[in-house]
């Protein structure tokens, strides 16, 4: 697996450098404003553990891999509880029609963010193992880019609203290490994989299909956050 994880730490890299990462790190912006997406990732947030359950998940099993992976999926699908809370902090848990809830969550403004689970279950259904843990790595290293990111901003927020923010902040960024989650040293671990020459070449396809799906995604929250001016005032003060 170490020219797989050589890739993902490549695309990583390169994810990095996206607008909305400049934009993170722009503390001329307020920090709330620099939250604005926050609605837009719900699709994401709100299938991705279902994502872990349905398609990466698969019990019992007497393969090393998919135990591996199946720990992680358990470690993985409860972080929408604190999105919940984080969303109530930033003030977006404002009322809504049940019509403008549909219409904004399965509007165009979340088209790519929907897609992601999509095709992240159509990517993991009934493949072998050592793809599933690709496609999962992949997951981690652009969730650490990003949670990264937003701790800092959290903390800036922080200050100025005396909130704890669980989601955004560094209590997520803690177990989002840039790894499958829940096993002892499981980057030396996944690192020491022997895979085919053939699967290898599969698992890396993968990875350019996975970073190229989050990074449009990403860029879709770009363009909303553009056209979304929050107050200049952080909710709480």
């Amino acid at each position: 697996m170490k020219a797989v994880l050589a890739l993902i730490e490549q695309k990583k890299q390169e994810f990095s450098k996206l607008p909305i990462c400049e934009f993170l790190k722009d503390k001329s912006i307020p920090p709330r404003q620099r939250l604005a997406f926050a609605p837009c990732i719900t699709p994401f947030v709100m299938n991705i553990w279902e994502v872990n359950k349905y398609f990466f998940r698969e019990e019992p099993t007497d393969d090393p891999i998919q135990k591996l992976i199946n720990v992680h999926s358990y470690e993985d699908d409860h972080h929408f509880l604190w999105y919940y809370e984080d969303m109530e902090k930033l003030g977006f848990n404002q009322p809504m029609t049940y019509l403008e809830v549909l219409k904004f969550i399965w509007g165009p403004e979340n088209d790519k963010a929907r897609r992601v689970c999509y095709k992240l279950s159509a990517y993991a259904y009934q493949v072998d193992p050592v793809l599933k843990l690709a496609i999962i790595e992949c997951n981690e290293a652009t969730g650490n880019v990003v949670l990264s990111l937003t701790a800092e901003v959290a903390r800036e927020l922080q200050q100025i609203t005396g909130e704890n923010y669980r989601y955004f902040g560094e209590y997520h960024l803690a177990v989002e290490t840039g790894h499958a989650m829940g096993t002892p040293d499981v980057e030396n671990l996944i690192e020491n994989i022997e895979i085919s020459p053939e699967m290898e070449a599969k698992a890396c396809h993968l990875v350019e299909q996975v970073f190229a799906d989050f990074t449009e995604m990403l860029n879709e929250w770009m363009v909303y956050i553009k056209a979304h001016k929050l107050d200049q005032v952080p909710v709480g003060v």
